[in-house]
């Protein structure tokens, strides 16, 4: 009987690591200037730092000390409950990867801000980390075409993501 149970404990560990593996692999090329400015959240998976906030939008801007200055901004609840707004900073990731980034918004603690998919006209974005708890899909416009988000989840779901955990963010 102990065998048994601890064979199905393994089984289960083993699955729940299996599940967790992803393609989090980054673009190879970006060009910074293009890349900062204004986008909307489109999706995101839950977590605690952005529950029920809808109308979510992040700008990226260069500060005088080469790192980039983040505003993540967005409404609780409805598209007219309190504003909340929360400004970072970000840096390149030492490793020297294009597409690997590193945010901060408490102190000296930073955080891994992958770029995974970016569309060639930098129209959209798609973000995670090297955890697969985090992902976020970005655009210039408050909403994406069908073809476009269509395709996004294709190879979201190729990588090893679980896009039916995706939260689709109200915009204005």
């Amino acid at each position: 009987m102990k065998i048994t149970l601890l064979s199905l404990a393994l089984f289960g560990l083993c699955t729940t690591v299996m599940a967790q593996k992803i393609d989090n692999s980054t673009i190879t090329t970006l060009d910074l200037d293009r890349y900062l400015g204004h986008w909307y959240e489109i999706a995101r998976y839950d977590h605690s730092f952005e529950r029920d906030l809808v109308g979510c939008k992040t700008e990226y801007s260069m500060r005088d000390d080469g790192k980039i200055k983040v505003v993540n901004s967005g409404y609780l609840k409805t598209l007219d409950g309190p504003y909340k707004e929360s400004t970072g900073k970000a840096r390149a990731k030492k490793n020297g990867t294009p597409g690997q980034l590193q945010v901060s918004f408490f102190g000296p603690f930073y955080a891994d801000y992958y770029i995974l998919d970016l569309a060639p006209d930098y129209s959209y974005s798609v973000v995670g980390s090297s955890s697969p708890k985090y992902l976020w899909i970005l655009s210039r416009t408050p909403q994406l075409t069908t073809a476009t988000k269509d395709k996004i989840l294709r190879n979201l779901r190729q990588r090893g993501y679980d896009t039916t955990k995706l939260i689709w963010v109200k915009q204005k």
